[in-house]
């Protein structure tokens, strides 16, 4: 058990986006897009860092009043959508302080501070079984591989799809890990024995094309106006 963790959140934004032109600047639902994590990880006490890494000074303008955020300034050779995520994480580490690290991305507006204080507790409560943690949505659908051969299901008998064996997919939303077992695990955010953190559907939702932009900020609004009829 982890008491009183200080975390540092890893947000890389990058400025340029093929599917989504400018999508982490364009506004969604009054303000930027990459604007929204920002204000639900601003909330979170045990956060007190939050590094971004970018390559847009349009991203660092947009982001600077946030009393929490430090910038990393990308170098050319990890600029790139060929570049693996851990490479970035590895910077990113290796300049900062810290022990134990949360990332997330700006294209996840759906994520709630909640969801995210909750990861953090399963992490910390269960640190001496598992060494990192990953958001995953569960799917239990008759589902194919490649090949079209069955995964979860036989063809011939067809089951209800709430009595399928579930089937869990990474959902790109949450990674708590510490410095260590970044290093133990070759520079890896997953270690060697994670816990998956199930996590909704729709906090699940992540923006990857014009289509899943506009359908989240919908989403958004209709959350947002739920909450505002209840306060």
């Amino acid at each position: 058990m982890i008491k009183n963790p200080e975390i540092t959140a890893l947000v890389p934004m990058k400025g340029h986006s093929e599917r989504v032109p400018l999508k982490n600047i364009r506004s969604f639902a009054g303000k930027p897009l990459c604007c929204h994590i920002l204000d639900t990880l601003s909330e979170i006490s045990v956060i007190t860092k939050i590094i971004i890494n970018t390559d847009s000074d349009t991203i660092k303008k947009l982001t600077c009043q946030y009393p929490k955020v430090r910038f990393h300034d990308r170098p050319a050779e990890i600029c790139g959508g060929h570049i693996p995520m851990n490479t970035i994480l590895d910077y990113d580490i290796a300049h900062s302080e810290g022990e134990i690290f949360l990332q997330t991305h700006s294209t996840n507006p759906l994520l709630s501070r909640k969801t995210i204080e909750k990861a953090i507790l399963k992490y910390c409560e269960n640190i001496e079984q598992y060494d990192s943690l990953f958001s995953a949505k569960k799917l239990q659908q008759r589902l194919y591989d490649k090949d079209f051969l069955p995964l979860n299901h036989n063809p011939q008998i067809l089951q209800n799809t709430q009595d399928l064996d579930p089937i869990y997919e990474e959902n790109s939303c949450i990674y708590i890990f510490s410095r260590q077992s970044f290093i133990d695990n070759k520079r890896n955010r997953i270690g060697k024995k994670p816990y998956i953190f199930i996590m909704s559907q729709q906090e699940s939702y992540d923006i990857d094309t014009e289509d899943d932009f506009s359908i989240a900020e919908k989403m958004f609004l209709i959350q947002h106006d739920k909450e505002g009829s209840h306060a």
